[in-house]
Parts: C-alpha cells; structure tokens; sequence
C-alpha cells in the first residue's frame, strides 16, 4: 500500500522555538488555534535561551538573569496547549503555507492558514586572514557550547570583535572561572561619536546601559587585558601535532602592533537576520544601512507582502529578545484577529499594551547599532582573504570576477562556485554583496543578495522519496 503523504491541515504554523516563536506559538494557542512549533532543537528556547528548560540553577546564575528570564516564556508556551514538534527542519515553505519538514529522517507537511517564521539571526560574517583556521570560532558558537552543555575553552581564549555578545560572553566566561587571555575590541572614537546622537534616547532605556557597564566593570575587575579602536586583525597560525591551527592574534592599537599568542580565538561582530526563509519566499527585502544587512519588509504586525506568513523577533532586522517575544506575541495576536479567533478591538486593545512596552525596549537599538557598526575592513576584506569557506573562494577571486562581467552574487555561483556549498551562503552572502558592492561602486541594495532554493536544510533523496 503507497504512504500518504497528505499534508496535516492546521491553523497556525511557528518556525522556531525562540522568544519570538515561543510568545507567537503561546498567544495563538490560547487564542484556541491549532498551533503547532516546530524547532531544530531538542527543547524550547532557541539560541538565547538555550536549554533553559534543563539548566540548573548554578548555570542559570551563571549565564544571568536575562538568560534565566527565558524560563518564564518556556513555561507559558509549555502550559499554552500548543503543540511541540522538536528535533524537525523545516526545508521548505511555500507562498501557500505548505511547510515541509524532516523528522527522525522522516519527511513530514502541514498545510496551514497562517506561517509565522521566527528564525532569529545568524552571526555576521568576520572574514579576516586565520579566520578558517582550527581553534577560532565565533563567540556564539562559544556561547551555546556554554549554554547547552556547560563546556568552556581548554585554554584561555581571546575574544576579538565589537558588539554586546563579546562583551556578555566574557562576563559568563569570568563566573564561570575561565580565565581570558585577551579581549580585543574594534570599536573606535569616531563610532562612540556616531552614537552619541541616539544618547537621549538611549539613556531613556538606562537598564540596558547599565548592564553594559556592569559587564566592562566585571571583566576589569578580574584584571582581563581589554584593547580598544584595535586594528588590521590577523590570526598567526602554528603547527600543533603536525596540523595548522590557530596560535596567535596580530593586530594594532593606535599603531602600536600587538601579538597575543591563544589557542582559541572567539570572533564576533554582531548578528544578522536569518532571512533564508523569506529569500526563499521571494518576499520583498530591503537594505537597512543601520544594521549592514537585508531585512525583510513587514507590516506593523509582522506579516510579509506574501499573505499569510508573518516574521517576528530578529528575523525581520535584530531587535533583542525582549523585543523579539514581544514583537511573537504581536503576530500570534494578528493571526488570531485574521482567522476570527480574536475580535479586533480586543486584539487592538492588547497590542497597545505590548506596542508601548516594544517601544520601550527599543529605544536603546539605534545607539547600539551605531557604536557597534562594524568596520568596513572587517566586512569587506584583502584579496587574500577567504570569504567563501565551503568553497575556498578569496575576496581577490570575487573582484576578478567583477572584471571578468559579474554583477551580482548570483552570476558569482557561476563564475565560481561561491555560496554553493554546505551552508547554501549563511558564511558568505553579505560579505560577498559587500565585496561586489565595493568593487563595482554601487550600493549592496543594487547588488543584491543570493538566490535562495529549497531545501533550505540538507536531506538526501532518500528522505525526500520518503524511503
């Protein structure tokens, strides 16, 4: 007898198991929505709650209470009656929502009314030479080792970069007893200049200034060497039982060079939204000069030009998660209004309570965004330097790509390969945009980003047949 393959009819669709899609997933389902999460994980939380459904409370106190603040979400999302589909990779969702997913090499389809895409955001791209060397990772790669499963660096690393996270993940890093060698931090006069401009602002959401504070003041008091306005960042490689691995951070300060030697070099410069979702839609998306990025085009709710499908939380342009859960909770309040489980002026009514609370927690973005912007040198690299990892292309080989008649990362596929391997363009796309941007003259927004196909997560033939 052949299998049935029949799509499950459902309501309401929630990709990601984050605060956006946790608070999305709770709203619609307490709306009485036949909602259902699904997530890549094996529990909620996503990346910035991480495990916290299994952290104990030594971890949670070592993380923080804005890690710990995740556990208040889980549990309502837990209690809200939606239901949880974990250890599943959505590969496709269509402009009809229909979304596919692979489970225990299993394929899987729901057909839903309403999609709400709460995929969060991937770490930017920081192509420096000695970046694909073994013992240099990103500091969020770091964080969720941490997070899930309590595991540290083996020998003091250094973290190098600009953004909060650098900041936060040393903080984590000093309660947990692991000593620093180094934090090297790019940001310079000229950027804390940039963003005295939003300080009004900024200085209205003065809790979030203040934890920033107390995490420099944290990493001075244990005596962490901090360097700062660091430039021409340069990962030394040596041979360690016979294979090439980091073994030392080059860089200047004010044109004083610096070398610190490290077997693990943490790198960051801020995240991204993941929007492999939405490309793949063929949403509109546009450039925001603010965050360096595409950002997909959104009404006040959430919802795409693609009726039906919503984006909430970073996914739509980096907002943090408290914004994030807010913003998930807005979305699964406008699905509920959509499909009449909810009447407008009640939904109305809630959504002022959390618009006024989002507007809050937003005020501190646009100094953030312009004090950690990252520099051009740091996006758009040297020649010699790989900005296409699963494929081993050079930003040198981009630019003669450019002469040769390329205009955009699309045709760079073509000339080269660049963006087709494994990761399907998350390592390269914006630094291959920039460098394109750069070298032609023109704005990323007339370059363009990659064209993104499903699936949008691997699977073999075999489980696409459903053997």
């Amino acid at each position: 007898m052949a299998a049935d393959f029949s799509p499950e009819a459902v309501d309401v669709v929630v990709i990601g198991a984050g605060p956006a899609g946790m608070s999305a997933a709770t709203r619609s389902a307490r709306a009485g929505l036949k909602t259902v999460l699904i997530d890549e994980q094996d529990a909620t939380g996503g990346q910035i709650y991480r495990a916290i459904g299994r952290a104990s409370a030594r971890r949670k106190e070592m993380l923080g209470p804005d890690y710990a603040a995740g556990a208040a979400i889980a549990n309502a999302f837990a209690s809200s009656g939606a239901r949880h589909l974990a250890n599943a990779s959505v590969w496709q969702v269509t402009r009809e929502r229909c979304i596919n997913y692979l489970e225990d090499g299993k394929v899987g389809s729901f057909d839903a009314q309403r999609v709400i895409l709460a995929s969060g955001a991937l770490e930017r791209p920081f192509p420096i030479p000695g970046w694909t060397l073994p013992g240099v990772l990103t500091a969020g790669a770091a964080q969720i080792l941490l997070k899930s499963a309590g595991e540290v660096p083996a020998a003091p690393p250094v973290l190098a970069g600009c953004g909060p996270l650098l900041y936060l993940l040393g903080w984590q890093y000093v309660r947990a007893g692991v000593p620093i060698r180094a934090l090297v931090d790019t940001t310079r006069h000229e950027d804390r200049w940039r963003a005295k401009r939003h300080m009004l602002s900024a200085l209205r959401a003065w809790p979030f200034i203040s934890k920033g504070l107390q995490l420099i003041g944290t990493l001075r008091d244990a005596g962490v060497p901090m360097f700062e306005a660091a430039d021409d960042l340069c990962i030394e490689s040596h041979k360690a039982d016979g294979l090439e691995r980091a073994g030392a951070l080059h860089f200047t300060t004010k044109g004083t060079a610096h070398c610190i030697e490290a077997d693990v070099i943490l790198l960051h410069q801020g995240v991204v939204p993941n929007t492999q979702f939405t490309q793949a839609l063929r949403a509109s998306h546009r450039w925001d000069e603010a965050q360096l990025c595409f950002t997909p085009e959104v009404d006040a709710w959430g919802e795409l030009d693609v009726p039906g499908i919503f984006v909430a939380g970073d996914g739509a342009g980096i907002v943090g998660a408290q914004a994030a859960a807010l913003q998930g909770t807005l979305a699964g309040l406008a699905v509920a209004g959509q499909l009449g489980a909810l009447d407008t002026p009640k939904r109305d009514a809630e959504a002022a309570v959390h618009r006024r609370e989002l507007a809050s927690v937003m005020r501190i973005r646009p100094f953030l965004d312009s004090l950690y912007r990252p520099r051009d040198v740091n996006r758009i690299p040297h020649d010699d330097t790989t900005v296409c990892r699963c494929e081993e292309v050079t930003a040198g080989q981009v630019r003669k790509f450019v002469e040769q008649g390329c205009i955009g990362p699309n045709q760079a596929k073509a000339f080269g390969r660049c963006g087709m391997g494994p990761c399907q363009g998350r390592m390269c796309g914006l630094t291959v945009t920039e460098v394109i941007a750069d070298a032609r003259n023109v704005s990323p927004a007339e370059v363009g980003y990659y064209r993104i196909r499903p699936p949008i997560t691997p699977l073999s033939l075999g489980e696409l047949a459903g053997e």
